[in-house]
């Protein structure tokens, strides 16, 4: 289903900007947010499994507290607040204090915002819009937390599996069989791997967070594009690691998180898979 609205796809994207530039905002929050409210609804439960009294904390939500300076914790006022511009005004740094602003929020915003207006100028207002945004922006989120935190949250992977196989119950992307075989394929490979690397090193080698990451993308895109993800997450990862260890002085003991890579490979292949395997079967006469 595809809203017409009589615009071009030009002023669409323009609008898609600058709604992708308003939520990558919200998902700086999301990204610095949701994790402390994961450990502290942990922290409360375990201390209640103890028996032992609350720790008084200061409550975080999404909405709460106002934004403010992690360096002196000085309110940001909302013509602080505006999206990339505001970082471009105060030049990177906190008008307050003058500590530096991390080019995480600038970046997620930007990043959002072109994500937006690449969708609507492809898509337009449509169905198909509206489920790759909820993919794009959720891979970016997973991406910002597992960054931080090594951390890939449930509350995130698991509904977005469930997204998928929802948007292809009327084949949007993918057939539906094509796409639950997928989830289960996504799921059980790195299961496989996490194992078998187990039982010869007796180490885990990654989180189960991944096995669900993957098979949410199998969700979305099928089974047949498990091999063209699994294989550019590990060659970038590898080519990561291996700077880390020349360059950075990384230990090989060092852990590095797998989920932006997944993310990342992801959403190539959302976007250019087809492209990319038809060239690539054309390069060999396949």
């Amino acid at each position: 289903m595809i809203i017409e609205t009589g615009l071009s796809p030009t002023a669409l994207a323009g609008f898609g900007l600058i709604f992708g530039l308003l939520i990558g905002s919200f998902l700086n929050v999301v990204i610095l947010r949701f994790p402390q409210q994961l450990k502290d609804g942990w922290q409360r439960d375990s201390r209640d499994f103890l028996g032992l009294e609350p720790q008084p904390t200061e409550s975080v939500t999404l909405s709460k507290p106002s934004s403010r300076c992690p360096g002196c914790g000085v309110p940001i006022k909302a013509r602080y607040n505006v999206p990339v511009l505001s970082y471009l005004f105060l030049r990177g740094r906190c008008k307050a204090c003058a500590a530096p602003i991390s080019i995480q929020y600038p970046l997620v915003e930007l990043l959002s915002g072109l994500i937006g207006a690449f969708f609507v100028y492809q898509y337009g207002l449509s169905a198909i819009t509206f489920y790759s945004l909820a993919l794009s922006y959720s891979l970016l989120v997973l991406t910002g937390i597992d960054l931080h935190e090594k951390l890939l949250p449930d509350q995130i992977t698991l509904p977005l599996l469930w997204l998928g196989l929802f948007a292809n119950l009327s084949g949007t992307f993918v057939p539906l069989g094509e796409a639950v075989i997928g989830a289960i394929a996504g799921y059980l490979s790195l299961w496989m791997v996490f194992w078998a690397f187990k039982l010869i090193t007796g180490k885990e080698g990654m989180g189960y967070g991944d096995f669900k990451l993957l098979g949410a993308l199998g969700a979305w895109m099928g089974w047949q594009m498990l091999p063209m993800v699994i294989l550019l997450s590990t060659a970038v990862g590898a080519v990561v690691g291996i700077a880390g260890i020349i360059f950075a002085g990384r230990g090989r003991e060092t852990q590095i998180a797998f989920g932006p890579f997944l993310a990342m490979a992801g959403w190539i292949a959302f976007v250019w898979g087809d492209k990319i395997l038809s060239g690539y079967l054309a390069i060999f006469n396949l």
